[in-house]
């Protein structure tokens, strides 16, 4: 019996140190999202009849992406163990996402933590099993606020006075929109929906690591190794992977 249960168990990874890189990894994101927009609205002149434009929406989406996967690891506290600097960066990385509020969305994302698949859990549906659209709609209800969709409307009529039009619904509005599918997708619907076995405390499933964890990566940033995340939200997503590899 204590063989079974030391098979089913994940084996934790001990927290390290993080000395300076959740500091480092959120930078880079920040500063490669920041420097490819202004690429994109300022210099790039998009063929639309060629891939590349396309590919560039879907890099941008990537990075529009990882603004919130550092926010999100900045509501766990382990972008710094500086907690000043920990909340300063997450509420720049969130902001820069469509205006997202830190200091709002921490509680609630707490919350999730905490209740999670129960009434109490923001992210979650009650409602049986529901589709994704009905999930999503519920999930944008709960953390879409009505300033944000201002300040969006706002900043696109200001950045179409400076900026080709195209560009700026290509590469900065297109990549929120899929970024957030992309985030709802993989780190809510698929870890959370349907029935969790009796013995799964954490009502979350985790996507396999194939190949070599490169569509984890590319997926969500690891997130999607969601089971792990919920038990050991203490590990960043650039670490994630190694947990994954020790299940």
């Amino acid at each position: 019996m204590q063989m079974l249960r030391s098979a089913v168990l994940p084996v934790k990874v001990a927290p390290q140190p993080l000395a300076g890189r959740g500091v480092l990894a959120a930078g880079l994101i920040i500063a490669a999202w920041a420097s490819l927009l202004a690429y994109l609205l300022a210099f790039y002149q998009p063929n639309w009849y060629s891939p590349a434009p396309y590919l560039l929406l879907l890099l941008q989406t990537h990075l529009y992406t990882g603004l919130y996967i550092t926010g999100h690891d900045a509501m766990h506290g382990v972008v710094s163990h500086n907690k000043r600097l920990n909340n300063a960066i997450g509420t720049v990385a969130t902001l820069l996402f469509a205006y997202n509020w830190f200091p709002g969305q921490l509680p609630k994302h707490h919350r999730h933590h905490h209740h999670v698949g129960t009434q109490d859990d923001p992210d979650y549906h009650p409602e049986g099993h529901p589709g994704f659209l009905p999930w999503l709609l519920r999930f944008a209800w709960n953390y879409v606020t009505w300033w944000q969709v201002l300040l969006m409307a706002a900043t696109y009529n200001v950045l179409k006075l400076w900026f080709p039009q195209a560009n700026v619904i290509a590469f900065w509005m297109v990549p929120a929109v899929l970024a957030t599918l992309q985030l709802f997708f993989f780190g809510t619907y698929l870890p959370h929906r349907g029935e969790h076995e009796p013995h799964n405390q954490h009502k979350s499933r985790s996507q396999r690591q194939w190949p070599y964890h490169v569509w984890a990566f590319v997926s969500c940033y690891f997130f999607g190794y969601h089971y792990e995340h919920h038990d050991q939200p203490y590990l960043p997503w650039w670490r994630l992977w190694q947990a994954k590899s020790q299940m």
